[in-house]
């Protein structure tokens, strides 16, 4: 390969930017040479052009990342055992000669009559309660019980999901009759499929999903707090249904 001397002409110079070529321009016409050194700029962009296109990428992928989780977990249930437990109780109902007993890793109930299940420890004042339920009749009637007392059925906010034979989807307040309960027609619960729940309350609202999607909401001027509403239940009045895989969360100041 020939090397240019001081006096002779030269290809022009790249800048730094671009890779380096030395060529033999003998034997090539000026327009040649012009043509060979706009080709070999073309292809060194091309080059940065795709180093450049990577690190978007990077900078995409780290953008589109998910802000931190901050709610923190403070009680969780699988029920793989035998036996409630100490963190559970029955509570006070209608009579129902029903049982809260632990069948094959899922609570189940039966003819409880409004004797809800309470979880013993208090509720953060803005949670995110979620759990499995599941109807093992077509009767439905999937009922919990959020920020009551611990004790009484109808003590705090009562979430039904096809209840009354599966004819209403209900959230009430203190009173599962009440002429302030939100209702609507059923969306009928489906005989032996697992419904993944949650119930989140922040500020004066009470939102319900179910499976990932907003089932309904309650706006509470005037909602229930204090020592008389921080407890959790499972609740029933005859229709066999089964809990599982309980997950509560405090949201803190979301």
């Amino acid at each position: 390969m020939k090397t240019f001397p001081e006096d002779s002409t030269r290809a022009p110079r790249l800048s730094n930017r671009y890779p380096r070529f030395v060529f033999d321009s003998s034997g090539l016409g000026p327009l040649a040479v012009a043509c060979l050194v706009a080709s070999m700029m073309v292809a060194s962009v091309g080059c940065e052009t795709r180093n450049i296109g990577k690190d978007r990428s990077n900078t995409g992928e780290s953008a589109q990342a998910s802000a931190p989780d901050t709610r923190e977990l403070v009680f969780s249930d699988q029920f793989e055992r035998d036996q409630l437990g100490d963190d559970w109780k029955r509570g006070e109902g209608e009579g129902g000669q029903g049982e809260w007993t632990i069948e094959d890793g899922w609570l189940e109930g039966k003819d409880i009559h409004n004797t809800p299940l309470w979880l013993r420890h208090k509720l953060p004042e803005q949670v995110r309660i979620e759990f499995d339920a599941r109807a093992r009749s077509a009767r439905g009637d999937l009922k919990v019980e959020v920020f009551g007392d611990g004790v009484e059925h109808e003590s705090g906010y009562i979430l039904i999901f096809g209840g009354w034979e599966n004819r209403l989807d209900v959230i009430a307040r203190l009173d599962e009759h009440g002429d302030d309960r939100k209702e609507r027609p059923s969306r009928k619960v489906q005989r032996g499929k697992t419904y993944r729940m949650a119930v989140e309350r922040t500020e004066n609202t009470i939102e319900w999903f179910v499976d990932g999607e907003s089932f309904m909401t309650y706006e509470d001027p005037n909602p229930l707090r204090g020592s008389g509403h921080r407890y959790f239940a499972f609740s029933n009045w005859e229709a066999p249904v089964q809990f599982d895989n309980v997950e509560v969360y405090d949201l803190g100041g979301k």
